[in-house]
């Protein structure tokens, strides 16, 4: 037993940064990164999310860990970021579909102006689905590694990042509705 714990541990080293992500299962997904999610990346490890804190839609401070037991797509957004403003009502459907106990889509607003422009914005559009998050401070994306808008990162249901995709992306077209299936089924 001790021999096979060995040879475990020297094949998760010999594979590198790659290992915590193939153990993790999500790279049963790089089938699924094709058309619309073709620029959707594997993270090179399975990484825990920060506690990168943002405010719900009545002012309470949340973080990821809020939706620990969930599989998450966090979306970083602002109503100056044009590719941001196309992508709102495909998050809007994707969290219409599959949103839920399993599933949730976290749209954060990065609008330095703060909630009421960002909230107009929603209205405006004729979101239905998701709930607000706002981060005005904008250190919730600092500190989630994404240094442009949008940029999506998908959580697994352990708070480890499966991957992510910076731009715009259709997430109410086949390609993301199978990727995400795929991550809320896996274990």
């Amino acid at each position: 037993m001790k021999r096979a714990f060995v040879l475990f541990v020297m094949a998760m080293l010999a594979l590198g940064p790659n290992a915590a992500r193939a153990a993790s299962g999500a790279e049963a997904l790089r089938p699924l990164l094709t058309g619309g999610m073709a620029k959707f990346t594997l993270s090179d490890e399975a990484k825990p999310a920060p506690p990168a804190p943002f405010r719900d839609g009545e002012g309470r401070e949340r973080t990821l860990a809020d939706f620990a037991g969930r599989v998450v797509l966090v979306s970083l957004w602002a109503t100056w970021c044009v590719p941001c403003r196309a992508e709102m009502p495909t998050l809007d459907a994707l969290q219409g579909k599959l949103g839920g106990k399993d599933f949730e889509v976290l749209a954060i607003s990065q609008d330095r102006a703060g909630p009421v422009k960002a909230k107009a914005f929603m209205d405006e559009i004729g979101v239905k689905h998701l709930p607000f998050y706002i981060d005005a401070t904008m250190k919730s994306g600092r500190s989630l590694g994404a240094y442009g808008l949008p940029t999506a990162i998908l959580y697994g249901r352990d708070g480890r990042e499966i991957g992510r995709i910076a731009g715009e992306a259709d997430w109410a077209g086949a390609d993301a509705i199978r990727l995400i299936e795929a991550a809320i089924k896996a274990k």
